[in-house]
């Protein structure tokens, strides 16, 4: 089963294969380490260098995967994976089916530690003020990125009023249910398929 935390492909022996590969290993191991200091130490006591100690590598180096500390907690590296099956959807499907079947499909190529790591990040984003923050920061961006996806799809443009509205509230019925997603990662594809059989009270 693939690890989404380590994006390459193992099949191939090319230069710049190995290249990619050695950058999601360090990328990875960044990851860890500072996860595990949050862990140990708290989130606000852990620094940008201790980070780097532990996983061997110079600040500098740091900064070449990740721009701020937050953002080793709200990387997302399930986005890519999210897109690829959108793409992969069936053309009969409606568009909350479309998301919700990608949801599924992506949901079911994480591993057991995947799932363990997004928990984890997930409680992170909800009990550490700043990282909350930042992650509503996000929402415009997450609307961005699936008006644009479904866009493609439908052969609309992503600035169409429909198009930002459905992803607003794809997005939303997503926010709504992101706390109880430390526990349950499959809580967003509970919350569409409500929104799908048009929120029935």
């Amino acid at each position: 089963m693939q690890n989404l935390y380590m994006n390459s492909s193992a099949a191939d022996p090319s230069p710049v294969g190995l290249r990619e590969r050695k950058k999601a290993k360090t990328r990875t191991l960044l990851r860890e380490q500072a996860m595990r200091l949050f862990r140990e130490q708290g989130y606000a006591a852990t620094t940008i260098e201790q980070i780097a100690e532990a996983a061997e590598v110079s600040p500098s180096t740091f900064f070449r995967y990740f721009g701020t500390k937050e953002d080793v907690v709200l990387a997302d590296d399930i986005d890519p994976l999210l897109l690829q099956a959108l793409s992969e959807q069936p053309l009969d499907r409606g568009p909350i089916a479309v998301v919700r079947g990608a949801i599924e499909a992506t949901m079911g190529q994480l591993s057991d530690e995947d799932r363990r790591r997004e928990q984890e990040r997930h409680a992170l984003m909800l009990t550490v003020p700043e990282l909350r923050a930042a992650f509503m920061d996000e929402f415009r961006r997450n609307v961005d990125m699936l008006a644009d996806a479904m866009a493609e799809r439908f052969d609309r443009k992503p600035d169409d009023f429909e198009m930002r509205v459905f992803a607003g509230a794809v997005i939303g019925a997503a926010l709504s249910v992101f706390e109880h997603r430390d526990k349950d990662l499959n809580q967003t594809v509970r919350a569409l398929k409500f929104l799908e059989a048009g929120m029935p009270l």
